[in-house]
């Protein structure tokens, strides 16, 4: 079994750059409290460091 991790949408894309409302789309976040469990993987990762103040990690799992 892939270890996976649990994200959250906590911040709004409103007023953002539009990079990072892209990122929110490509993690399958864009309203604000939707969480999705995603494969933990660089690429993931790398999205999620990329805006952490619009998204947190509620949960890993392995």
């Amino acid at each position: 079994m892939a270890k996976t991790i649990v994200v959250k949408q906590v911040g709004s894309p409103i007023r953002r750059p539009a990079v990072q409302r892209q990122t929110l789309i490509g993690l399958g976040l864009n309203k604000m409290n939707r969480v999705r469990e995603l494969e933990d993987t660089p690429s993931v990762r790398g999205m999620v460091n990329s805006i952490p103040h619009l998204v947190q990690i509620i949960e890993e799992r392995g």
